[in-house]
């Protein structure tokens, strides 16, 4: 399920209260009160045996005896009558109720919950769901408060969606009292059938909701709300707040990367990577919204600071600073001209101190100046009141000025009453506008997290080793090790075997030999050549160190003996229920410049298989220096999660250390991503230390723990990555095409298909004219999310070794994935030859394999071709009802 029949919840032009009822304080006296206060514009019926009338309204016995089936139900019984009433109203043609009852947990006789069996009973109906254990929901904008909150809403443009009941009232509340409104407020409750994901289907495509906002205590279905929750991102401001910061508690986990990826955590980049912004309480959320929807496109992260005061201006800089931002550096001609207008006692920097005697001519002449500067992405608007100049003076002289502004402009009125009037001004003219430096610094930085997770958002990364052109994972040999160890029923791996696998996949590793036997140690450590480090071989042992079972810098066959039997000797008193298998002998790899870093994979119950990334060695907990991504990764992504981790600084480089080579740290992650693709088994994997320096990287040490699966890895990917396996070559005039998805990298070669469109063949496809493809038309169409479109296209390549691309064949599913919206052009040389048709075969197999039920397309009547083609492939058309194109309908099931 997913926007099916959510229509009728949002839009509904009846509501049947059932339960509805006189008694005082109860949910259904409440429900029914607040739906005739808010003044619903449609039909109201309550429904209870006990009564004849209430609040005016005629009373129906049970659903069967309404006049007409409602479009929306509220449900206030007890929990035992629930299933049979949602049957009741599914067979009365009812597709949408709110269950307010808290309690389905309940099974009966047969050792079915109530909740189970009231889903049993909406599903052949189509009947949503909302709660139960909700409060319900308000549209202000009609008149809807089906809720037993205790006030209403305001009518708005915001949607905010929470999972607690108890901060749906609160907000409520303390929206209102700040004049904040809504266009639909609902409360998820227990989210039985309608969830997360199906809402921002729904809230992505609502033209009354300008910004989504959702709290959020869990997530079930991972990939459907990342799919939902990317997809609304692209279209407006969606806003986070996730309960649960806090950890719950050390996690049993025999990997340090499953000790330290906690849930939070995960969630975070979960929100990180789908282009929404998390924010940390209700105010955070409500200005955040205020600053997003105000702003203007962010093309860089660099803040000019403007104050008549220096004391703001510092702690301007000083939050700026700590919350991570970059103060602009100006130009030596902004420096020169600011000179020529200002003081001799301005600050003759960033922060740009006007002095306090500053008039509004003087900011708004400093203003032109800055907005000009190069280096310079946004400005921060500081004023403190004097009793000079009027700060509503100021205020209407500047304000203009800043409406106009291409760059973002941020203000901060100091004071209470006497910037009263001018803080409304800049706030009617669309400038966000706020109270204290450090908040007006706070929103700067929640535009530019929001930018950099839009970046990530417009991200879609391969199932392969892109980090690498030409190289292919030896991945054989790498089932071959994991199938060996499920054999033996051993999932600990032994270290030369995880070491095996991440060979297998390209990343370096030092010489690593197994003995059995303290002699047999020694004599591999002189096959090795010295210095060596001898490690002990145990199942029971996950951290060698703390068994003390790892000595490094072994010089003599003698000392190899001694460090093995002294080993021996710990072990037994240490942990006498240990297993010694033998030992590892490893080369010493002599790298003094180098850094200790981890990287390493955990299954989250939730999002799926998660990487991390930190400064690693044996206190990885205790530095707490990591960060998450989730997988696929490309160069970018992976580029993020290093910049997300205080380490990073020291791998930039600083004095005479070198910076480390980041791209191979890079390919390590993205090869990483690839493994756990490839081989589902794969759990967990620490490579800890992973020795970086300026000439790569390579692991030292390697745990890795494997579990039997089915499916493939991506499957359990949150976000699915590109299809690699419906790439394919065919023979065509002569020449070889290769049919592949698209690609976000196609970019470049996809504006060259466009530009070398015919106008018409443009007008036919968008029944428009449209000269060229703006930066975002482009990323929507080469940024896609493989779970819910596909978009093929066929390119050839050219003699200098470039492809061009000149055909694309295009189906956007809906939600529920019953119909698919296709499109399909092909270059305007070499239409007529029959590439159209090939396209269009292919998206048909592909859409069926994934269980669409239909796919239609609109043409214009006087697109021949298309429509040729179409009944030759069995669409069947008609004239669409609203407008004059022709409708084309293929059933695919």
């Amino acid at each position: 399920m997913s926007i099916r029949n959510l229509q009728p919840l949002f839009q509904p032009k009846s509501v049947a209260v059932i339960g509805a009822s006189e008694k005082p304080h109860s949910v259904g006296a409440t429900v029914l009160r607040n739906l005739i206060e808010a003044r619903f514009n449609g039909e109201i019926f309550p429904v209870n045996p006990k009564y004849d009338r209430l609040e005016g309204y005629e009373v129906y016995r049970d659903a069967s005896q309404l006049p007409v089936a409602p479009d929306l139900a509220v449900i206030c019984t007890p929990p035992d009558t629930i299933p049979a009433i949602i049957r009741q109203l599914g067979e009365r043609g009812t597709r949408a109720v709110v269950v307010l009852t808290a309690g389905l947990g309940v099974k009966d006789k047969h050792g079915v919950t109530i909740r189970q069996a009231m889903l049993d009973a909406a599903r052949p109906h189509l009947l949503r769901i909302l709660g139960p254990n909700c409060v319900g929901l308000l549209v202000p904008g009609i008149g809807l408060n089906a809720s037993f909150a205790h006030t209403g809403a305001l009518p708005g443009k915001i949607s905010f969606v929470s999972q607690s009941g108890a901060l749906v009232t609160g907000v409520l509340d303390w929206a209102k009292t700040r004049g904040i409104g809504f266009s639909k407020f609902i409360s998820l409750g227990d989210s039985a059938d309608i969830d997360f994901g199906d809402l921002l289907d729904y809230l992505a495509s609502d033209v009354d909701t300008h910004s989504i906002l959702l709290y959020i205590e869990d997530v079930r279905e991972a990939r459907k709300f990342m799919s939902a929750a990317r997809a609304a991102a692209r279209s407006k401001p969606v806003i986070v707040v996730k309960s649960g910061r806090v950890a719950e508690g050390a996690k049993a986990a025999s990997s340090h990367t499953g000790a330290m990826a906690g849930s939070d955590d995960v969630y975070d980049a979960a929100i990180r990577r789908a282009g929404m912004l998390r924010v940390l309480g209700t105010e955070d959320l409500f200005d955040a919204v205020e600053t997003l929807a105000r702003a203007k496109p962010l093309f860089g992260e660099r803040l000019t600071i403007v104050t008549n005061g220096g004391g703001p201006g510092v702690l301007a800089t000083d939050a700026l600073i700590a919350e991570g931002g970059k103060l602009a550096e100006l130009s030596d001609d902004t420096l020169r001209k600011l000179d020529e207008i200002l003081p001799p006692t301005w600050s003759h920097g960033n922060p740009v101190d006007i002095i306090g005697d500053a008039t509004g001519e003087r900011y708004r002449q400093t203003m032109e100046v800055l907005l000009k500067e190069p280096q310079s992405d946004a400005i921060l608007f500081i004023h403190a009141p004097t009793a000079i100049v009027p700060s509503a003076d100021i205020a209407r002289t500047v304000a203009p000025l800043a409406q106009d502004a291409s760059r973002n402009i941020i203000s901060c009125w100091l004071g209470g009453d006497s910037v009263a009037q001018a803080r409304r001004l800049f706030s009617e003219s669309g400038i966000p506008t706020f109270d204290t430096p450090e908040e007006a610094v706070g929103g700067f930085m929640q535009m530019v997290q929001y930018r950099r997770n839009q970046d990530l958002l417009m991200q879609v990364p391969p199932s392969v080793c892109a980090a690498e052109p030409g190289f292919v994972p030896d991945r054989e040999a790498a089932r071959a090790v994991v199938q060996r160890a499920l054999e033996l029923n051993r999932p600990e791996l032994s270290e030369p075997d995880a070491k095996k696998i991440l060979t297998a996949y390209g990343i370096p590793v030092v010489r690593t030999e197994i003995a059995d036997r303290v002699e047999a140690a020694v004599m591999l450590a002189q096959q090795i050549g010295f210095p060596v480090a001898l490690k002990v071989l145990s199942p029971e042992i996950s951290h060698k160190t703390e068994v003390g079972g790892v000595v490094l810098d072994l010089e003599s066959p003698e000392a190899v003996r001694s460090a093995a039997l002294a080993m021996q000797k710990r072990l037994h008193e240490i942990r006498p229920d240990a297993t010694l298998h033998g030992f590892s002998v490893q080369s010493m790899e002599r790298r003094p410049r180098a850094h200790e870093l981890i990287v390493g994979v955990s299954t989250d119950p939730v999002f799926g298989p998660v990487i991390l990334f930190g400064q690693g060695g044996i206190a990885v907990e205790v530095t707490a220096d990591h960060a998450l991504a989730l997988p696929p990764l490309n160069m970018v992504l992976a580029r993020d999660v290093i910049s997300r981790t205080r380490i990073a600084k020291l791998l930039a480089g600083y004095r005479n250390r070198p910076p480390a080579d980041i791209d191979a740290i890079c390919r390590t992650l993205i090869n990483i991503a690839t493994m756990i693709a490839d081989i589902p088994e794969i759990a967990e994997l620490d490579i800890n230390p992973l020795l970086t320096d300026e000439n790569g990287v390579i692991a030292l040490d390697a745990r890795m723990r494997v579990v039997a699966a089915e499916g493939s890895g991506a499957d359990r990917f949150a976000i699915r990555p590109y299809p690699e396996a419906l790439e394919e070559t065919i023979s065509w005039q002569g020449s070889e095409l290769q049919m592949r998805p698209i690609r976000p990298e196609d970019a470049p070669q996809h504006l060259a298909f466009f530009n070398a469109l015919d106008p018409d063949d443009v007008r036919y496809r968008i029944f428009t004219r449209l000269r060229e493809l703006r930066p975002s038309q482009l990323s929507r169409l080469t940024q896609i999310d493989y779970d819910r479109e596909m978009a093929f296209i066929a390119t050839r390549q050219l003699d200098d070794g470039t492809s061009e691309t000149v055909g694309v064949a295009r189906a956007i599913a809906d939600p529920d994935n019953i119909t698919a919206e296709f499109a399909v052009i092909v270059r305007s040389d070499v239409k007529g030859q029959g590439l159209g048709h090939i396209l269009m075969e292919k998206l048909i197999r592909y859409c069926r394999s994934r269980g669409t039920q239909e796919l239609i397309g609109e043409a214009l009547p006087n697109n021949k071709r298309v429509l040729n083609m179409a009944t030759a492939l069995g669409f069947t058309l008609s004239r669409a009802p609203h407008d004059e194109t022709m409708l084309m309908r293929l059933k695919l099931q």
